[in-house]
């Protein structure tokens, strides 16, 4: 049964090119409006075009993807979304790098075999590389922040009358409260700043 083509395109960012994936999927004429695409983490499955493609799936359609880990990288998601696509929709899938993952070949025993083989394989190492990716990042941050790079919002700019409120403060001429006051500042931040200030100039 001859059905309708679709394509589906991954990045995990914005900031990523999708334009190698959109290139590979127009050249196997899917047709523009049967492209899908989600700019989002391969980690689940909870993605807005994904799911929107799956409803308008029918038996004898065929999904063209670039690669495995663009359909997902999470081990035992990817196998289960490539049982509900093939065998509980009726669907076939084209892993265009990969032709061993077409299910349009080898639907004897021996070539079901060899692709659920492959499938396992090329499921577990997107999931290594995701979570390779995760403590690379994580070890980045870690680095950066030894250099002394600083994450997260930028401190607000203390008030210009600040020193000469806190000079007056540590010779003891006004309180805290009033000092704080005087600053705009809440007691707590007008303390760490001095905290910090001192700190700084041991």
């Amino acid at each position: 049964m001859q059905g309708n083509i679709y394509g589906y395109i991954r990045v995990s960012g914005t900031d990523q090119n999708e334009e190698r994936q959109k290139i590979a999927i127009s050249a196997r004429l899917v047709p523009k409006q049967n492209i899908y695409m989600d700019k989002q983490s391969g980690k689940d499955f909870n993605r807005p075009q994904y799911k929107k493609m799956v409803k308008r799936l029918r038996e004898g359609d065929l999904l063209y993807v670039l690669s495995i880990d663009r359909l997902g990288r999470n081990y035992e998601e990817v196998q289960n979304q490539w049982r509900i696509l093939t065998k509980e929709i009726g669907i076939d899938i084209c892993v265009i790098d990969m032709p061993l993952l077409d299910t349009r070949n080898g639907k004897d025993l021996m070539g079901t075999f060899i692709a659920d083989l492959v499938l396992q394989i090329l499921s577990f190492v997107a999931q290594n590389e995701r979570e390779n990716i995760r403590v690379r990042q994580a070890q980045g941050i870690a680095a950066a922040k030894a250099r002394g790079v600083r994450f997260g919002r930028p401190p607000k700019p203390l008030p210009e009358n600040y020193f000469e409120v806190y000079r007056r403060w540590k010779a003891g001429e006004i309180s805290g409260v009033a000092a704080a006051e005087e600053c705009e500042m809440t007691l707590s931040r007008f303390r760490y700043q001095a905290q910090s200030y001192e700190r700084l100039s041991i």
